[in-house]
């Protein structure tokens, strides 16, 4: 059986902590994968340390070499894409068709990465004075901390990684607990591509432990965190006190507005497939299908056919649609909101329980939910659920309907189904999410786009694309006074 350890200043260290939590199959809660060792706070902190020291050789390493590093990880990476898929279904629940979707896009990241070394461009300006050049340098912060979650294990690690790396950063990253065998990998494959020790940092522990160690310590310059909202409110809290740079991406709750125009059989199919792909644990999943009256009975109608028609069953297999809950703690989260619902006043009108038949005995399967008649004050209308939930929400015309669709705490992403050109475009407008979606799920995203929210969904630069280096950079500004003799008087 594995055993999973953290990683710090170029070794797997077991923990002196004692601890070990078993990593489950959970499509099978008799499959043991393996068991990962939680690190202590000490060690939290002697990361830390081996990072910092560990900064000035890397910063000082030439932009392009580091890029080049990063490249030879990307191929890596490329090398061992069915391996890496394979893991991350077993330990995480996704089918193994998402799974290679997913390490194709922390590949198509670090590659993206890999290149932006030899763009990290400043620029120069015009002075106001004779013979004085001026002009801005990107430089890295020094140590990094960042916390990732479970449900994209591959993916987001990826994200964080490459860019803090192509800037100069040095890093040490929290793991999801539930998902230790992506985030070993990952390492194994970076260290293997010539990261020297100290540069790279490992963490498994708690985050109420390790987490707010490493986002309180004083040689931690910047903070990028993917997870919940409340925790992430906490760390831009603790960051804040300290006068440093977090990112945050955190919780959505996101809308597809489907008008009386629209090809309602795109409109179906993109529906289900946001709101139940990946078991709906995206943080882009479609939670909410906002539909005008005149059309509603019949989304509602096709919707529920097609939520009937996803198979079930253990990632690993070809044939399985949807895979289970990560955990009991998710797995027990969603069934306690659907009865939230059937309590508000909502119509379930499929779906709503323990998933069973031949192959899902053992594991946490919960069937597609459809939710109809849900107004906008209910929970299950308001509140991430990170489960394979739709709540449709009927309403008179456009107008109500993007009320509906910002009558939400969240901003992460959105979609609308429609033809009308002028529909769109006021929908682009009006939509308050930081990415949206026309004719296609809310879901998905590309390597070299950016990524995140607004509201309560995100705090900070956007990750991954163009801006994906913006926060792991200071900007430096420079003059330099080329004149030989001494400047009577100031300008200012």
């Amino acid at each position: 059986m594995a055993s999973y350890r953290s990683y710090i200043d170029g070794e797997w260290i077991r923990s002196a902590s004692g601890v070990t939590v078993p990593n489950i199959n959970p499509a099978n809660v008799n499959d043991i994968i393996g068991n990962a060792e939680l690190c202590t706070r000490e060690e939290a902190r002697s990361a830390v340390e081996a990072a910092y020291r560990a900064f000035k050789g890397w910063r000082e390493t030439p932009a392009p070499a580091r890029g080049k590093i990063i490249s030879t990880a990307a191929r890596l990476m490329e090398q061992h894409k069915e391996e890496l898929a394979s893991i991350l279904t077993r330990e995480e629940g996704k089918t193994i068709a998402e799974s290679r979707g997913e390490v194709q896009r922390a590949i198509n990241i670090v590659e993206f990465c890999a290149g932006e070394t030899r763009r990290l461009n400043g620029e120069t300006i015009q002075s106001e004075l004779p013979a004085n050049f001026a002009y801005t340098i990107k430089e890295p912060h020094g140590v990094v901390a960042c916390i990732t979650p479970w449900n994209f294990p591959v993916a987001i690690p990826a994200w964080k990684l490459a860019p803090a790396l192509a800037a100069g950063n040095t890093v040490v990253m929290k793991a999801a607990e539930a998902t230790p065998a992506t985030a070993v990998r990952i390492f194994e494959l970076f260290i293997e591509a010539g990261i020297p020790p100290g540069v790279i940092n490992l963490l498994l522990g708690k985050g109420s432990e390790v987490g707010q160690e490493i986002a309180d310590h004083p040689a931690v310059r910047a903070i990028s965190f993917t997870g919940s909202t409340e925790v992430g409110l906490q760390i831009y809290q603790q960051g804040a006190k300290r006068g440093i740079p977090v990112q945050c991406e955190m919780g959505g709750k996101n809308p597809v507005v489907i008008l009386e125009d629209c090809d309602m059989e795109l409109a179906v199919e993109s529906t289900a497939q946001g709101a139940f792909g990946s078991t709906g644990q995206r943080c882009t999943a479609t939670s909410r299908a906002v539909v005008i009256d005149s059309i509603a009975d019949e989304f509602v109608e096709r919707i529920i056919e097609r939520a009937k028609k996803f198979k079930l069953g253990d990632g690993s297999k070809p044939s399985t649609d949807i895979g289970p809950s990560v955990d009991e703690k998710q797995f027990n989260t969603v069934l306690k909101y659907i009865d939230i619902g059937r309590e508000d006043g909502a119509e379930l009108l499929t779906g709503g329980r323990r998933a069973t038949g031949e192959g899902l005995e053992n594991g946490y399967f919960i069937e597609p939910t459809v939710f109809d008649k849900v107004t906008p004050d209910m929970r299950i209308a308001r509140e991430e659920i990170f489960g394979p939930v739709l709540s449709v929400l009927r309403v008179k015309d456009f107008e109500q309907a993007m009320v509906t669709a910002n009558d939400s705490d969240y901003g992460l992403s959105s979609s609308v189904f429609t033809n009308d050109a002028n529909a769109m475009f006021h929908f682009i407008n009006e939509i308050e999410s930081g990415m949206t979606h026309v004719n296609s799920p809310t879901t998905g995203g590309e390597a070299h786009i950016p990524f995140g929210g607004i509201k309560a969904t995100g705090v900070g630069p956007r990750e991954q694309g163009s801006t994906s280096l913006d926060f792991y950079t200071e900007l430096k500004v420079v003059y330099v006074d080329f004149t030989g003799r001494k400047r009577q008087g100031n300008l200012y």
